[in-house]
């Protein structure tokens, strides 16, 4: 049986008479990608700190890689990679000599460590920048350095604190690639990011923390089907049709001055499959058609009461 790369049971942190995780339960498992999203005081980064040994819980239990992360620390450390929300890179060093750094702070020893240092620098297409100063690196290639130096005693499980704040469009996208390509390699991740698009680009799994706890776990499109607003879109050639239409579909809103239809929906093939079958049936063509499901703002706000995440860290 595999073990789940992260399990989490009843995981309890408090500060003073503030709890800021009252109860979590999470499992991920391995070569996935899980995003952990809530707003501002959630405590996404108190549990990415509690699992990564930075700080102690307060009760339950938590595993990673199959270490207690209370009773094994070491093990812990051993098997996983942390990129925080700020790169930790050293500004005075160029970017091959904090990869060599943190090499040596892994006991490479003297081969390995230049086998993977030229291995990571070409990974993170930093091989031109690797003798230049950090000075000169953009912001995108600061955070490409940061992963590469979390990378470099190949752990099994990384977390990713926010790991694309700050960046542009394109190293955002860049930083997606190589996430990507390091699941597809057998590495899992666990994500927080205050992007709503990221999480549903990258995650095969979303748990929405709030108050301390997860209000809602699952896929990206189980958690969207949770949230009412799907319909399907329907335009018709002429009034006629869509009058029709709008008699024969029950709570269906017409638009007529765009001859379109809103049908209520679920998201699913079955209720398109009715749909298009009780207009066949009644002889309307339909000119074209377009299925709309809520995203994960809408997902967001239905969960926890607010638009979208807040920019400061929780």
């Amino acid at each position: 049986m595999n073990i789940p790369a992260i399990d989490v049971r009843g995981l309890r942190k408090s500060y003073g008479d503030k709890a800021v995780l009252d109860g979590v339960d999470l499992t991920v498992a391995p070569g996935t990608v899980t995003a952990l999203l809530g707003p501002n005081g959630a405590g996404k980064t108190t549990t990415v700190h509690i699992l990564s040994t930075l700080i102690r819980l307060d009760g339950g239990v938590a595993f990673v890689n199959g270490c207690d992360v209370a009773r094994d620390p070491d093990g812990v450390r051993a098997a996983i990679g942390l990129t925080g929300q700020f790169s930790a890179v050293d500004g005075l060093l160029s970017g091959e000599e904090n990869l060599q750094l943190m090499a040596r702070l892994r006991h490479l020893g003297a081969k390995r460590s230049k086998t993977r240092v030229a291995e990571l620098l070409e990974q993170f297409d930093l091989v031109e920048a690797a003798r230049k100063p950090l000075a000169t690196y953009s912001g995108g290639m600061r955070r490409r350095l940061d992963l590469a130096m979390t990378l470099v005693a190949t752990p099994s499980v990384i977390f990713l604190d926010e790991p694309t704040t700050g960046l542009d469009p394109r190293s955002r996208h860049t930083m997606w690639d190589i996430v990507r390509a390091l699941v597809v390699e057998g590495t899992t991740v666990l994500l927080t990011t205050q992007h709503l698009d990221e999480a549903d680009q990258l995650a095969d799994r979303i748990a929405v923390l709030d108050g301390g706890r997860i209000v809602a776990e699952g896929t990206p499109e189980q958690l969207k089907r949770l949230v009412p607003g799907g319909h399907i879109r329907l335009r018709f050639a002429d009034a006629d049709g869509l009058g029709r239409a709008a008699s024969l579909l029950a709570d269906s809103t017409p638009e007529d001055a765009a001859l379109e239809l809103a049908v209520p929906s679920d998201g699913g093939v079955g209720t398109l499959r009715t749909v298009l079958s009780r207009l066949d049936e009644a002889h309307i063509e339909v000119d074209d058609l377009s299925i709309h499901t809520p995203d994960l703002d809408d997902v967001f706000f239905a969960l926890t009461g607010r638009a979208e995440p807040e920019d400061t860290p929780s």
